[in-house]
């Protein structure tokens, strides 16, 4: 079976073609700067005659115009993977949320009507992929479209871990719960461990320019960082985390608009409204080396709060098994992890400082006498959602 896996961002799109349920990689494709008159690049690579192709400055106005050059390469020419784009059975999408569904589903007119009602909770997020679905599917109008949404990891999380101290009304007529995001990430992460053992006790750390902890016991997970939104949990590249709910009102009485306070939370906050440097944690560890001391600060701050969620989970999970850091810093920053590692010695965590420099094959760097195994695995997103789009089962 041929299934799309795509991914759609506030200004981009990314492909990847797969073959399931062999999982071989037939395309892959990238295009930035969707919106863009004369600026938007694209990227091409047919993965069986291994020909690539990349084109900038282009007229790319929309996600219509973006998903037909893509299927212009995929299906024509020398770059053609596929005869005919109808020979793509099912598309998956790395979709965020949608109101009432929580797991994988198939994208009708009520889960895109449930993407609606909660486009507050991910206004980008959901904008990007209710206009990609609605171009792809005038464009592959036989295909069997499949949200894996970001919350559907989380969904069989205990309630007494997913509830606000709020009027229980308020979750059974509104809905407002800890929905927890990232499950391609975190299962993805869990599908790695449960090939190496039935039952287990993990946390998957996916940290990057959006960033969360994720509790997993035996694939499964059992507590998230993330509340209802994507604005809490520990501190992201440029959105503050936990938050106290009155700050926003206070800020008003002193004088901020509406707009500045959300721009605040949403993109002068986080990594880069601390350290006053940038959102990219590379240039932050530059700063913070040459006696920046705000850079210094964001890194301290970061590291506090990922602990601070290791600590909560560790006492959730009973004892730990697997830390896993995965993500672009995850998987990137051998600063962060020894930093994390420094202070989890009190339960038994222990690396080796030349295998975090340099992780072998098999991801694992702590020490052999370390009581948990420490592991920095590069994440698949795409291959957990063509894995869960190729399972669905309709109705």
């Amino acid at each position: 079976m041929k299934v799309l896996i795509c991914n759609a961002g506030s200004t981009s799109l990314k492909f990847k073609l797969y073959d399931m349920p062999g999982e071989n990689i037939l395309a892959v494709s990238r295009i930035e700067r969707v919106g863009s008159k004369d600026d938007a690049t694209f990227y091409f690579s047919n993965n069986l005659n291994h020909l690539e192709v990349r084109k900038d400055k282009l007229a790319i106005p929309d996600y219509l115009s973006g998903i037909r050059l893509f299927i212009e390469y995929l299906t024509t020419g020398p770059t053609a993977a596929i005869a005919d784009i109808s020979e793509v059975e099912r598309v998956g999408f790395k979709a965020t949320l949608s109101k009432g569904y929580f797991g994988v589903h198939e994208i009708t007119d009520d889960v895109l009507k449930g993407m609606r009602d909660w486009i507050w909770l991910a206004r980008l997020h959901n904008t990007a992929y209710l206009d990609t679905i609605d171009a792809m599917r005038r464009l592959l109008p036989d295909a069997i479209f499949v949200g894996a949404f970001e919350t559907a990891l989380h969904r069989d999380i205990p309630l007494e871990r997913k509830l606000f101290g709020l009027p229980y009304e308020w979750y059974e007529k509104y809905g407002v719960q800890r929905l927890g995001y990232h499950s391609a990430s975190h299962g993805y992460i869990a599908d790695v461990l449960s090939r190496k053992q039935r039952e287990y006790k993990a946390i998957s750390c996916h940290l990057g320019g959006s960033c969360s902890l994720c509790a997993l016991e035996n694939g499964k997970s059992v507590n998230t960082s993330f509340g209802m939104s994507l604005q809490t949990g520990i501190l992201h590249a440029n959105r503050v985390g936990n938050m106290d709910g009155d700050l926003f009102l206070f800020l008003r009485s002193e004088g901020l608009s509406e707009e500045e306070i959300i721009e605040g939370m949403y993109s002068k906050g986080g990594l880069y409204g601390i350290s006053g440097v940038s959102n990219d944690l590379r240039y932050i560890g530059e700063a913070a080396n040459q006696g920046n001391k705000r850079a210094m600060l964001a890194i301290d701050m970061f590291v506090e709060s990922i602990i601070h969620y290791i600590g909560a989970f560790y006492l959730n999970l009973n004892g730990l098994d697997y830390l896993v850091f995965t993500g672009g810093i995850g998987e990137n920053s051998a600063l962060i992890r020894s930093l994390v590692c420094e202070k989890l010695k009190i339960i038994g965590v222990e690396i080796d400082n030349e295998l975090n420099k340099s992780p072998g094959e098999t991801g694992i760097i702590s020490a052999p006498g370390s009581k948990v195994t420490v592991m920095a695995i590069p994440t698949d997103e795409e291959l957990g959602i063509a894995r869960r789009t190729y399972e669905y089962v309709r109705s």
